[in-house]
């Protein structure tokens, strides 16, 4: 078999539509109830053979990603590499379109695509499962990265369960200036929850109905995201951001995973342009973008 000249995998953001928190653990990781949905905003990893491990980047914000080891596509491929005993000799170029430190799973996403494409450039054809246990060794949110669509996870949120959804849905994600740092969300959700008793996590019901009845309106309902007020301490100015979303017509709207990106549940495609419009209008957001879902989770793109 020949060996490819390059891989290209494009892989998915995520909202979060419900993120149910528990206390910390030991660890210092949470338990989570987190429903994940994939939307239509992608980063696309190319993998290409090379002398070393080196990484690139393009697109809105490249110069905030990491090129080091600290990447997850670079920690990506190699943790594959050293699955197969091979040397991780690859180049790795990110085109980004997810918003970086953005709540929506930029990094992970990039995680997942440089495994994809790694494994389909180095003809490994590794098992889904193995895959999905070295993204759960990469974080929590990368497994959902590989899978798409719409799943509940569990643990730190790792452990998925696919869900079913019963139509699509649209939506409008509001990019704040500056990134929110996810431990620093967490360690602010502690301190806002001290002494308090934290709830163990579970999945709503009447979210998980709406999901896979695909009706917007008891979704917009049903939205939860236990980390938005440790977001809105961190960063008070998105709350002016949630209300522009509302009043100009959005259902509902939530910080999306830690933030600083808010996302806007809409009833229709033209509903969310002018969400979108009336967003950027009010000078709350640096950008707004629109967005449906679920969307698949990553794929090895046809060559050119």
């Amino acid at each position: 078999m020949t060996t490819p000249s390059s891989v290209t995998v494009r892989v998915p953001a995520k909202v979060n539509v419900q993120l149910a928190v528990g206390a910390a653990r030991p660890d210092g990781f949470h338990d989570l109830a987190n429903v994940f949905l994939a939307v239509s905003l992608y980063d696309e990893v190319t993998a290409t053979p090379a002398a070393e491990l080196t990484v690139t980047c393009e697109g809105p914000d490249a110069d905030k990603v990491p090129l080091d080891r600290t990447n997850l596509a670079a920690r990506a491929a190699e943790l594959l590499a050293a699955r197969h005993g091979i040397s991780p000799d690859v180049h790795l170029h990110i085109a980004k379109d997810i918003p970086v430190a953005g709540g929506m799973a930029g990094g992970s996403a990039d995680g997942a695509g440089a495994l994809l494409a790694c494994d389909a450039l180095w003809g490994l054809n590794t098992p889904r499962a193995e895959l999905l246990d070295i993204c759960a060794e990469l974080g929590s949110d990368v497994p959902f990265s590989l899978v798409g669509g719409a799943a509940l996870g569990t643990g730190r949120g790792e452990k998925l369960t696919e869900l079913p959804v019963g139509g699509t849905f649209h939506w409008v994600f509001a990019v704040a200036d500056g990134g929110l740092s996810t431990p620093a969300v967490y360690g602010e959700f502690d301190r806002l929850t001290e002494g308090a008793d934290v709830p163990a996590p579970t999945a709503s019901p009447l979210l998980l109905d709406a999901l896979r009845a695909g009706d917007t309106t008891a979704l917009a309902g049903a939205l939860v995201n236990d980390l938005q007020a440790a977001a809105l301490s961190l960063r008070p100015s998105l709350a002016a951001t949630l209300t522009a979303g509302t009043d100009a017509g959005a259902l509902a709207a939530l910080v999306s995973g830690s933030g600083p990106t808010t996302a806007f549940l809409t009833k229709d495609a033209e509903s969310a342009r002018s969400v979108a419009t009336a967003l950027i209008a009010s000078g709350t957001c640096r950008t707004a973008r629109v967005a449906t879902s679920p969307a698949a989770g990553a794929v090895v793109l046809p060559t050119a």
